[in-house]
This record gives structure tokens, sequence and C-alpha cells, in this order.
């Protein structure tokens, strides 16, 4: 990665119980060799994956039509049930720009990415971020709504027309949302309580859109396999709510109903100074490394 340009593309499957599958799905990275792949995130009860990888957006955009075919090849969505939200077998697909590279950069490969991906894939897409097309598509929450679900049914309203690809629904591999952002930060908080109705109601007062704290999102999601609630969150932009803050405000939320916290994890990767002021031990943060800052993976680091 000779070239300052560089993009991260973040691709979220809606599977995450089959290691195997997922690793195939990854590994079709490999003929891209100026790719660097940084993380493969499973999740089995959220029945769903986040793999991370990086390079110059001409490679980051075939490198990511490799694995989103690949993906489609062995994901059914009339199978999937899960706990977080979804439209698609390739559920969201976003380009952050990094580097040298400008947002302009990011929305070019994520328009160009998701033409392609539409036309030759036969799966309907909408653009979301910075490569929204319509204001109102901006909030990968609004073209979530309803989930894979009530997708047909609402592929029928001319307003909820796709932006590329097949305007029919289908079936099999859903709809993928294709997006440009700055970097965010996936972060959830394990309660040491299986209340999910407790969980529900913490992200629900915790979250911008009900009145807590500003860019972040959250929802509450059962944790089967280990019969435990999850605070799921979304910081949308850390440099305005911080890990800190987020972990705290779950915390002192919990506590109110005397309910502690089991432990904090990352899904993917994060820029350093969203951990500006506390340490991993303090938040409780599981299974994290160096190897987990943004920086860590960039030329010069």
């Amino acid at each position: 990665m000779t070239n300052s340009l560089i993009l991260e593309c973040i691709p979220n499957f809606s599977e995450g119980r089959d290691r195997r599958c997922m690793e195939s799905v990854a590994s079709a990275l490999d003929a891209f060799p100026g790719l660097k792949r940084l993380d493969l995130c499973m999740d089995r009860d959220h029945h769903r994956s986040v793999l991370t990888f990086l390079g110059e957006p001409e490679a980051v955009v075939q490198g990511a039509l490799a694995v989103c075919k690949r993906a489609l090849e062995r994901i059914d969505m009339r199978d999937h049930r899960g706990g977080h939200p979804r439209i698609g077998a390739v559920d969201v697909i976003p380009f952050v720009p990094l580097g040298g590279a400008g947002m302009d950069d990011a929305v070019e490969a994520a328009r160009r990415f998701g033409k392609a991906f539409g036309k030759e894939c036969g799966v309907p897409v909408f653009f979301y971020g910075e490569a929204a097309l319509r204001p109102e598509r901006r909030q990968l929450p609004q073209l979530r709504r309803g989930g894979y679900e009530g997708l047909r049914e609402r592929m029928k309203d001319p307003a909820w027309r796709p932006d590329a690809g097949p305007v029919s629904f289908n079936e099999r591999s859903g709809a993928s949302a294709v997006g440009a952002r700055m970097p965010l930060v996936a972060f959830n908080v394990n309660l040491d309580s299986n209340d999910m109705h407790l969980a529900r109601r913490i992200a629900g007062s915790i979250r911008e859109s009900g009145g807590g704290l500003p860019a972040l999102r959250a929802i509450g999601v059962f944790l089967k396999s280990r019969d435990i609630a999850q605070v799921s969150m979304n910081l949308t932009d850390w440099r305005v709510t911080p890990v800190r803050a987020a972990f705290e405000a779950v915390e002192a939320a919990a506590s109110s109903h005397g309910v502690g916290i089991l432990e904090s994890e990352l899904i993917g990767l994060a820029p350093r100074g969203a951990f500006t002021g506390v340490s991993p031990e303090a938040i409780k943060l599981r299974n994290f490394s160096e190897k987990h800052f943004l920086e860590s993976h960039l030329p010069g680091s």
C-alpha cells in the first residue's frame, strides 16, 4: 500500500455460527495481495459476522465484490434467525476513508461497488450515510426498519425503490445497504442479568433518539448461548461520545436497577482516540489488544 489513499471496508454478514463458512468468505480476499485483512468477528447470538480489511480504493472495491459474492453463495436468508437487525445476507457494506483518502473517495468507492454488486448479483442495493442519494436514506436504522421480514412489502412502495440492482424482492439474499462514513465504534456491554427487558430499557434511555447521549445508537439483545442480556451500541462519532462515556452510561443505568456489568466487547477495530481517558481493564473489555486499534494497521505505524 504505497499509495496514501486507503479505504477500510467492513462488510457485515448474516451468518455468525458457521466458522468454516465465514473463513471461506474471508479467504476470497487472498486473491488480492494489496489488501490487508484485519479482523473477522463472529457472534452466534446476533448471528452475524463482521469482516474488516483495508487497502487502496480499487483493490478494496474488487475485494469487497469477491467476499460479498462468495457470501451470497453460502448464506440463505430464508433460514436466518438472529438478534441483530438486518435486511439481507450481505447486510451492510460501509467504506471508510483513512490515510490520505477523503470522504469523496469513500463515496465514489461505495457507489461503484453498490452498482456493480447489484447488477452482477441481483441484489437490491440502498445507499446510506455519505453515499446516500436521498436524504431519508442517510440513517442506517431507517433502511433496516421492518427488517428482512418486512422488506418484500416495503419494496412495493415506489418511495423505497432500490438505488441499484433489481427492484424486485430477492428472497434468498434480501437486500444490502452500502454506504460511506467516518470510523465508528461498535461496542457492547454485557449485563450481569438475563433481563432482556432491562437491556432494552437501558438502550432506550441512553441512545440519542431517546434523549440520551449524542451520536449513540443502542439496542437491547438477549444472548441465548450465555443466558445474559446485552446493550449493543454504535458510537457514530466517538469524538462526541467516546467509549468511556458509553460504558459509564450503561453502568449507571444498570446500577440503578441493582444490576452489575459482566464485561464489554469491541466488535472489529476502533480508533485509538475513542479510548482516551480509560483503560481496557476499567471497562471490563475482554479479548482486547493493541491490534484492535485501527492506527496499528496503517502504513508507518
